[in-house]
């Protein structure tokens, strides 16, 4: 059987690959400034699943889950952040 340390070292490492795969999206919207095919309410949908499973890591006292989902959920916050403004700069300069 494995121990408690091994299982949240897999979760921790499972965490980290999660945050790591969301890296691409947030450097595509951060640096190059493009939102195209980014949908909203996918966004949402993830942030709700995201506090869900930080509720799940206190319930079960697991630091990987916590932490990796709040680190995620930051990654997700400031790409729907970013793509906010950009679709807002955009309206607004076609308004002009």
């Amino acid at each position: 059987m494995l121990s408690d340390v091994m299982i949240e070292a897999i979760g921790a490492m499972a965490g980290l690959l999660g945050v790591i795969a969301w890296l691409p999206q947030l450097h595509h919207v951060m640096v190059q400034r493009l939102h195209d095919g980014i949908s909203m309410p996918t966004l949402l949908a993830i942030c709700i699943a995201l506090v869900l499973w930080i509720i799940y890591g206190f319930l079960i006292n697991s630091l990987a889950i916590i932490g990796s989902n709040i680190a995620a959920g930051t990654c997700v916050a400031l790409v729907a952040l970013r793509v906010t403004q950009l679709r807002r700069i955009e309206a607004s300069a076609e308004s002009f």
